[in-house]
């Protein structure tokens, strides 16, 4: 009788106290990027934690080959 009780409350923990957590998208989202193909004459370059951004209107943007992409940091 014990090990049919001991059964019992082990099926009913495994189904009812299982963990909370979520499924993670496996594809990632694809966000529009505007990529600016030439910096203004009035930018200027910073250096954040050893990475050079380059800023103008107060937004950081990033150097990449085909322009200057906007970075959040």
């Amino acid at each position: 009788m014990k090990t049919i009780f001991y059964t019992i409350t082990l099926i009913f923990s495994m189904l009812f106290f299982n963990s909370c957590a979520t499924r993670v998208q496996s594809r990632p989202v694809r966000k529009t990027v505007t990529v600016i193909k030439v910096a203004p004459k009035n930018h200027r370059v910073v250096h954040v934690k050893g990475k050079k951004y380059y800023k103008w209107n107060n937004t950081h943007y990033r150097k990449t080959k085909k322009g200057f992409v906007v970075v959040r940091l």
